[in-house]
């Protein structure tokens, strides 16, 4: 096995399934789980993250996740609310709003005005620390993956490619890459325009 691991992953192959409540639909992206320092696609729920797009199309409770802790992302739509059983609640305001907040908290995903998809980012706070952003993507934006670190890059709009060197194909819109670094320092260099979520995973 190669000492990095970094593909693309086309928005035509997120697979579609269930929330773990019944509740309503999610689109996985990938899900994650750290081997020997460093990030390899997992499968069930022996995952450390998980990157997915939740499609809220009806107000309704959220599944829950015990020892998990998540950041939501508005990707399109009206706007949403999350009421937290213990009073707490945020609305998710167009363009791209976001809330980080624990698995273990019971809260209900209310539309503001109409169906929304959310990107949401998983991990499991034990094994692995997470982080996200939004960028407009003007021009070269380069990467560095520190060793045992992983960079997730969600394309929200626009066109990027990868520089020659990195073997990887164009990004559309929707698209996400996956870039995990092994043992040494990983570089990448995206360009293009439009706007993107970069996600940083690293050992605890």
């Amino acid at each position: 096995m190669s000492d990095s691991l970094s593909w693309t992953i086309p928005a035509n192959e997120y697979r579609r399934e269930r929330w773990r409540n019944q509740f309503g639909w999610t689109r996985e992206i990938v899900r994650m789980r750290r081997d020997d320092g460093l990030d390899r696609p997992a499968t069930g729920e022996d995952w450390d993250w998980r990157l997915s797009i939740a499609e809220i199309e009806a107000d309704a409770p959220f599944s829950a996740f015990p020892g998990i802790d998540r950041e939501l992302v508005l990707l399109s739509g009206n706007g949403l609310r999350l009421r937290f059983d213990d009073g707490e609640s945020h609305e998710l305001l167009p363009p791209h709003d976001k809330l980080r907040f624990a698995g273990e908290r019971a809260v209900r995903g209310e539309l503001l005005d109409g169906v929304t998809h959310d990107f949401n980012l998983m991990w499991r706070r034990d094994q692995v620390r997470a982080e996200l952003w939004h960028r407009p993507l003007v021009g070269p934006m380069v990467i560095f993956a520190e060793p045992h670190q992983t960079w997730a890059v969600h394309l929200l709009a626009g066109q990027a490619r990868f520089a020659h060197d990195a073997g990887l194909p164009p990004l559309q819109a929707g698209d996400t890459a996956i870039l995990a670094a092994g043992g040494d320092r990983l570089r990448h260099v995206l360009e293009g325009g439009g706007e993107v979520l970069l996600v940083r995973v690293a050992p605890v």
